[in-house]
């Protein structure tokens, strides 16, 4: 299989679990075991299916597993949105991250389409 390390839409998911940790830390004390953590764990959770998938025997298991990265991303999505409006994080970082998150969808989608024509 591939090094997961090589490919863009980790890259850029990696980035992105880098900068949710750094903004997070200036959330409310009150949020570390609520949002802090469940954003934390959905953020990781894209880069870390990612990975898994590479090291996947098959195509149809590497795609479950961009499928699920998919449906983080969704999630972190959200849970970017929900931390705006809680006026946890500004607008316009927010805007800029869920830019960041519909290229990574789009990323996902697209590597997965081709993984099915391979298989």
């Amino acid at each position: 299989m591939q090094d997961y390390k090589k490919l863009v839409v980790w890259q850029k998911a990696h980035v992105l679990s880098l900068v949710i940790y750094k903004i997070t830390e200036s959330f409310p004390k009150h949020e570390l075991y609520g949002l802090v953590s469940q954003i934390r764990r959905v953020v990781v959770s894209i880069a870390t299916n990612i990975a898994e998938g590479t090291g996947r025997n098959s195509n149809p298991d590497f795609s479950r597993f961009l499928q699920i990265a998919y449906g983080s991303s969704s999630e972190v999505e959200y849970l970017v949105l929900l931390s705006a409006e809680l006026n946890y994080i500004q607008f316009d970082i927010a805007d800029k991250m869920n830019l960041d998150i519909q290229e990574i969808k789009k990323m996902l989608a697209s590597l997965q389409k081709k993984l099915r024509t391979d298989y």
